[in-house]
This record gives structure tokens, sequence and C-alpha cells, in this order.
């Protein structure tokens, strides 16, 4: 399309320089007719046919000059339609070539957002797959402990949380944060479940204590000791090792028989030890 607009516009320059060649002649030719006429003294009939022919001259050129100025107009009017019918299809492919490349934005877009799309899905998967494994092992490591009796006895006197024991000590009614489990002076105090001895102490209310700390925030307290000579404090210890004996320290038992006082803790709060003890 471009040598085809360059070949018309070629024509229409050359067909230009023709036109103004001969427009140009035909003044000369006049000029010089004039002059003629105007210097000449001589045949009034030689002049005379002199110029008519000169007159006929200058109607072939005019003719010739106009028939070249027709057809340069012709030629005018044929490039404007071609360039007018260059710029159109030259806006149509423009047009084209954009809508192409919007569809081609569009369809990598497209495909970049589904990507994405499958890779946040992939990632999320990955993520709850380490998820859920890691809550497996979590769960594994924060297993509640199982719980064995520290010494074998009875119950001489139950849990007592959300109501009111009988205190022979105090001579009252109180709330009882562990069970008193009856068994005699010097009886070997055996360590319910495993754990790491936290503390070794003298309570002023239940005697020689012993605290230990287990697994999923439990801990287990051996009161009313009467020695603890068996452990130390921060020893990891295995369920059924040796702790201590029990004795009759306890102030605020003292008037009750031999036992063991024996509380089970979770966070910090005291539980019913026999819901979680087991033979």
């Amino acid at each position: 399309m471009r040598r085809e607009s360059r070949r018309i516009e070629q024509g229409f320059e050359t067909k230009k320089a023709l036109y103004i060649s001969g427009s140009i002649l035909a003044v000369a030719i006049i000029g010089f007719v004039v002059a003629f006429l105007s210097y000449g003294n001589g045949n009034d009939s030689t002049n005379y046919e002199i110029a008519k022919i000169d007159t006929n001259i200058i109607e072939e050129r005019t003719e010739n000059t106009q028939a070249t100025g027709t057809e340069f107009g012709r030629t005018v009017n044929e490039m404007e339609n071609i360039t007018e019918n260059v710029t159109k299809y030259a806006v149509n492919t423009s047009k084209q070539e954009e809508e192409e490349k919007e569809n081609k934005t569009s369809e990598k877009s497209t495909n970049t957002k589904s990507q994405n799309t499958q890779t946040k899905n992939t990632k999320k998967e990955q993520t709850q797959t380490k998820t859920d494994s890691s809550t497996k092992k979590n769960t594994k490591k924060t297993e509640n402990p199982t719980f064995k009796n520290p010494v074998e006895g009875e119950v001489i006197k139950e849990y007592a949380k959300d109501k009111l024991v009988y205190s022979n000590t105090l001579g009252e009614w109180i709330v009882h944060g562990g069970i008193d489990i009856k068994a005699n002076k010097t009886t070997v105090v055996k360590a319910s479940a495993e754990g790491t001895v936290k503390s070794i102490k003298n309570d002023p209310r239940y005697g020689l204590t012993v605290i230990v700390e287990h697994s999923n925030e439990f801990t287990s307290v051996y009161s009313n000791l009467l020695t603890a000579e068996f452990v130390v404090e921060g020893e990891k210890i295995k369920q059924g090792q040796t702790i201590g004996t029990v004795g009759t320290t306890a102030t605020f038992e003292i008037s009750d028989e031999p036992h063991l006082h024996f509380e089970i803790r979770k966070d910090g709060n005291s539980l019913d030890p026999t819901l979680y003890l087991k033979n």
C-alpha cells in the first residue's frame, strides 16, 4: 500500500511540473508576439499572418494546458480518494492491532490471575497440611498425663470445692482442694505420674509438701509428708518413683489419722483427683 501511494505521488509531481512549464511557455509566447507586433513596421499582411499563426499556437497551447490542468485536477481527486482510503485502512488496521493487543493483554491478565489463584490455593493447601501436621504433633505433646494412686488406702476425706466438709482440727466446715488417703506413718509415697519436681517446702497449713509438674499444665501435690529426702527440686522423675513418706505435719489436719493429702491441679486450679486416678 505504501509503494502504491508513493508511485501516485510521483506521477502527481510530474504532471504538476508539466502544467507549470506549459503555463510559463504560453506566457512567454504571448509576450513575444506582443513585442513583435509593437516593433514591426513591415508588411501588415505578413504581420497579420504571423500573428494569426502565433494565436493558433497560443490557443493550441492553451487547450493543451487546460487539458493538462483537467487531468491534473483528476489526478488530485484520485490522490485525495487514495489518501482517504489509505487513511481509513491505516485507522482500521490500527484499531484492529489495538483490539488484538487488548485481547492478548486480557488473556495474559486472565492467565496471570488464574496462575496466581492456583498458586495461592497450592500455598493454602501446603499451609493447611503443615498446620494439620503441626496440630497432630502438638496434640501428641499435650496429651493429659495418666495418674496412678500415690499410696494404697482408703479416702477418708473427699474433694470438696463446691461443697463443704467438716474439719476435726478446725471444728468447722471448710472447702477441701484434694483428697486424704489413709496410710500408716512412714508409708512410701510414689509419684503419681512422670514429671519434674517443681518445689519442696513446708506449707503452714499442709506441712511438708512436694509439688511435681506434668505435661499439659498439670501438677500433682503431695502434702502431710514426714520426709521428702528422696528427690530434689528440678529433678525429672518417673511414675512410681519414691518421693517421700506419710507423716502428720499438716497443722490443719493434725487431729486426723495419718494420711497423705493429695491434689491434682490444671493451670493452677484444683481438680477432683478421683476423676483422674487409675489403679
